[in-house]
């Protein structure tokens, strides 16, 4: 079987990890797969980027840019939620690529930001090969935003988003609303949720009239992300090697959605454990962060190499992710399959991960009390063997590689059954 994924990255983002990561799973099942993406920062053989000289590179960037100028114009030009929605207004033509013609199957993953336009997605569906999308956000079931928050106009129509600075019942949410409505309902794409939470979300949207909608996790390679040497995992980051470690970090978690301000309360009120409990962050801090905390902190910065975040995650006693809306996490997966212990809040996908007491701790929504509560149980249980044994054998049974390629190979294979039909 031949598949093609798209991704608008190789390698930055979460759905770039889950999406290289499936393909690899695939690929460990003896299946053709290649991953076509907007621009290739890694040196994978399968991975072919449509950016490949100068003037592509200079299109790449134009679509980009378009794109965000005709938010930031909507907005009147205000910064604020820039990144927050998209359009899919600018982007490459695909439909006569090699991999796609060749391609017996056409999965979809994250394509905003200047790589695929919403009706090239359209034409896409339109060549009669099986069209899975994968929603690592929101974004293809609703109008413009990746998520919802509270809101749910979505379900309907769209309009008067509150992400825009002028939300007005025709705004621009409206309007990209109405265009994937016209080019999305009733076309046979198959929607797959990384999540159960995120999939149930998506269903009660309008867009997805029509189509089908099925929930299968992200897969993780069990062999790679395993329990390790813990201080010689903290040697290696110069770590402090007697004290209890709190790992947190984001790609960008100066992001409201990610839930900082909650991580900086829960460890005020941990600040009686200074003595014995340490906090270690990697990925874009906002400036000052370290002395907003109750806690030492340690800063890791960016940490990229595989075999560096797997050693980050042996060294860590807990693994806190305080974010107000998640889909289905890829940190809380790698520490869990370290047998790190994780604290989050009952949000998204994150209880489908999270079991109470059992693998982590779920602190009540947005309760920097019961963050602080859920750190010290893990705590106080991070040095139980059976404890830490429990967690991984969760990530072994719901979502080794195997097992999700499996389901999506199913998935496939009943598709390619059914076309035409």
């Amino acid at each position: 079987m031949k598949i093609v994924l798209l991704n608008t990255s190789d390698s930055k983002g979460g759905a770039a990890v889950a999406c290289k990561r499936l393909a690899r799973a695939l690929q460990k099942q003896g299946q053709e797969v290649s991953l076509l993406v907007c621009e290739k920062t890694a040196n994978d053989d399968f991975v072919t980027a449509i950016i490949s000289g100068p003037f592509k590179r200079l299109t790449g960037q134009l679509n980009f840019l378009l794109e965000r100028l005709q938010i930031f114009v909507v907005n009147r030009f205000s910064r604020q939620n820039l990144f927050a929605v998209s359009t899919a207004s600018t982007g490459f033509k695909l439909i006569n690529h090699p991999l796609i013609k060749d391609a017996d199957v056409i999965h979809i993953h994250w394509i905003n930001q200047g790589f695929l336009t919403v009706r090239e997605v359209a034409k896409l569906n339109s060549l009669g090969k099986p069209v899975f999308w994968t929603m690592h956000d929101l974004w293809p079931v609703t109008g413009i935003c990746h998520y919802a928050g509270q809101c749910t106009h979505y379900t309907h129509e769209c309009g008067l988003c509150p992400l825009l600075s002028h939300p007005r019942p025709t705004d621009l949410s409206h309007q990209v609303f109405q265009l994937k409505k016209q080019l999305f309902t009733n076309k046979r794409i198959h929607f797959v949720g990384c999540s159960e939470w995120i999939k149930c979300q998506a269903e009660i949207s309008c867009l997805g009239e029509g189509n089908v909608f099925s929930s299968i996790p992200n897969p993780i390679d069990t062999s790679q992300y395993c329990p390790g040497d813990k201080l010689a995992a903290r040697r290696y980051f110069s770590l402090p090697t007697s004290k209890k470690l709190i790992l947190f970090g984001a790609q960008i978690a100066t992001n409201k959605r990610k839930g900082l301000d909650y991580l900086i309360s829960a460890t005020q009120l941990l600040a009686d454990l200074s003595e014995q409990v340490e906090l270690v962050f990697f990925g874009e801090i906002k400036t000052g962060f370290s002395s907003t905390l109750g806690l030492k902190a340690h800063s890791l910065g960016y940490v990229s190499k595989p075999e560096d975040v797997v050693k980050m995650y042996q060294a860590s006693d807990c693994f806190v992710i305080p974010s107000l809306e998640e889909n289905l996490p890829n940190m809380v997966m790698e520490a869990m399959a370290c047998g790190v212990p994780c604290v989050g809040f009952k949000t998204g996908g994150i209880p489908e991960m999270i079991i109470h007491k059992q693998t982590g701790y779920l602190a009540d929504y947005q309760s920097a009390e019961d963050l602080a509560k859920g750190i010290r149980f893990v705590l106080a249980k991070s040095d139980d063997l059976s404890f830490r044994d429990t967690i991984r054998e969760f990530i072994l049974t719901h979502y080794d590689e195997p097992l999700i390629a499996a389901r999506y190979l199913s998935l496939y294979q009943e598709a390619l059954e059914n076309k035409g039909s």
